[in-house]
């Protein structure tokens, strides 16, 4: 049986605690509006923004890099839309929907009045094609399911041409805010008929965005073209109808030096990847420093249980223990970033506090790895059995941060008698090589996502599994119990409660990772770009971005 009342409820609860925790991050917060004096929004114009990584694939079920969701976000719609600002989910190509009691059943009612690029209608069948194949894949085109989203997925059925009901086998109090996410727009049929690698190509893309892909060199650019007659953006959008810009050429500019120096000189409007040493000076000229927290889950070192010597909890605690957040606060990251104080964003309904359990203590790291028999050898790393206390960490340098901040841990560590070695690779590298089973002790990245859900997504042995949990594990029923909570129940005195108890279990009962710090996306724009903005996982959109005339 489906319920309205409960289905209302659920949403303005989310987003009334969603606000609550995004009142602490205002001042760092969503999107700047470019000068209340700035006047009426003026239509045309080309946006040109530089960024740090180049996007390779372009297929938004798959593509999950930053400069790659980047660009899918403003070409794709999606059926919920996640308020920035609020956290509220709320209607876009969905009008409305019913969820019900055991939250394994989601009805929505669809929009008519949406088309995709190509021309075709968006009907009910277009969103039984998409969920489908984000459900369950298909391998005669190459495509795998999105499983951290789609676990238990069994089908969605179609009453009528404007309505669709999704059903799962496990309760999936995550899925509206899925709903909301970069992979999750929508494609049109030309699109998902094609197998994997033609779907990646520019050419290929066709979605109901307010833009479309009308160029795409590797490694060089990417052009995106405002979509003429685009009709349906969200109602608390700023506007509606189409884009103000003409286009935006995304540039790929590697070093941050360059992409400032390009800023200065007027050779792009806008950056981002904003080096730390940048910030201030470029304030200081009258750019906009425009930054926003990624939510979801921090850059964290999630250890390895199954591998020599992280499958000891007493070298995860002293790992943990062991290093100064002060100095990473002081000498690595600006006021647009935070040190961790869980392993999720404070940006995420369900955050809890636990500075107090990751205060460094070196002192007493030393002791308990005495105490589990690792000593010291001649050149100060440790040993027990023969085996030094090596730790193998795989990270992505695709943050200007990460790098610099792996360099400070491990120094910390050193000095504790741990060895750190640091591989820290571009994202196409990061992935190959995160694909080495048994070869890393440490994985570091982050995952964003302004739900709770991600913890379950991210360590439960049902889902992603990331430290690598073996059923024998004691942890391994625990960590299933504990996270699958999280997803049964939209209360929210319930799934704060639930929230609380996994990043305890994560952080304190099992160290099954560390935090390090919370990412932001930061732009910085000249004084003639206005409205530079991010959805809710920060990805840069540009639907109400607009240009002063020269």
């Amino acid at each position: 049986m489906q319920n309205n009342r409960f289905r209302r409820t659920a949403v303005l609860v989310t987003a009334a605690v969603f606000a609550t925790v995004l009142a602490g991050c205002a001042a760092s917060g969503g999107h700047v509006q470019g000068g209340d004096d700035a006047g009426p929004p003026v239509s045309g114009g080309t946006l040109k923004f530089g960024v740090l990584d180049a996007p390779a694939n372009l297929d938004p079920h798959s593509g999950s890099s930053y400069p790659e969701s980047l660009i899918t976000s403003n070409v794709t719609d999606k059926l919920t839309y996640q308020n920035p600002d609020t956290g509220a989910i709320e209607p876009w190509l969905a009008k409305s929907w019913e969820i019900n009691d055991a939250l394994t059943q989601f009805t929505f009612h669809l929009r008519d009045d949406v088309t995709f690029s190509d021309g075709t209608k968006f009907t009910a069948d277009s969103v039984k094609e998409n969920f489908d194949l984000l459900g369950r894949g298909d391998k005669a085109l190459g495509i795998v399911p999105v499983t951290a989203y789609w676990v238990g997925y069994t089908g969605t059925e179609v009453p009528d041409p404007a309505t669709v009901r999704v059903s799962f086998d496990r309760p999936n109090a995550g899925f509206l805010q899925a709903l909301s996410l970069y992979f999750s727009g929508i494609l049109g049929h030309s699109t998902l008929q094609l197998p994997k690698e033609q779907r990646a190509l520019a050419q290929n893309i066709v979605a109901t965005g307010p833009f479309t892909i009308a160029e795409h060199i590797y490694q060089q650019k990417t052009v995106l073209k405002k979509r003429p007659g685009y009709a349906w953006a969200p109602a608390s959008r700023k506007h509606n109808g189409e884009a103000y810009l003409d286009q935006v050429e995304i540039d790929v500019i590697p070093e941050a030096g360059v992409r400032t120096g390009a800023l200065r000189s007027g050779t792009v409007d806008a950056i981002l990847d904003v080096n730390n040493t940048d910030e201030a000076p470029l304030r200081a000229e009258g750019y906009r420093i425009v930054p926003q927290l990624i939510p979801g889950r921090d850059i964290s070192f999630d250890f390895k249980t199954d591998k020599f010597p992280t499958d000891d909890r007493v070298v995860r605690e002293a790992v943990k223990l062991g290093w100064n957040r002060d100095a990473l606060a002081k000498t690595v990251l600006t006021s647009s970033y935070k040190v961790s104080t869980s392993v999720l964003s404070s940006r995420v309904p369900g955050y809890h506090d636990f500075s107090q359990d990751l205060k460094p203590d070196q002192a007493k790291a030393e002791q308990i790895l005495d105490a589990a028999g690792w000593k010291k050898g001649s050149d100060g790393i440790r040993v027990k059995d023969g085996r030094r206390l090596e730790l193998a960490l795989l990270g992505i340098d695709n943050l200007v941060n990460n790098k610099p901040a792996y360099q400070l841990i491990q120094q910390d560590l050193r000095k504790i008698g741990i060895d750190l070695q640091l591989t820290v690779l571009p994202i196409p590298d990061y992935t190959a090589a995160s694909t080495q089973k048994g070869r890393w002790n440490v994985q570091v990245a982050n995952q964003s996502r302004a739900d709770v859900a991600v913890l379950e997504q991210m360590y439960s042995p049902q889902y992603g599994n990331i430290s690598v949990l073996a059923p024998d594990n004691p942890a391994y029923p625990q960590a299933i119990d504990t996270l699958s909570a999280l997803s049964k129940t939209l209360d929210p005195a319930a799934r704060a409660k639930a929230a609380e108890q996994a990043q305890r279990f994560l952080l304190d009962d099992q160290v099954l990772t560390v935090p390090v710090y919370n990412p932001a996306q930061v732009t910085a724009a000249s004084p003639r770009v206005h409205n530079v903005g991010y959805e809710a996982q920060s990805r840069n959109v540009f639907y109400d971005t607009w240009l002063s005339p020269k």
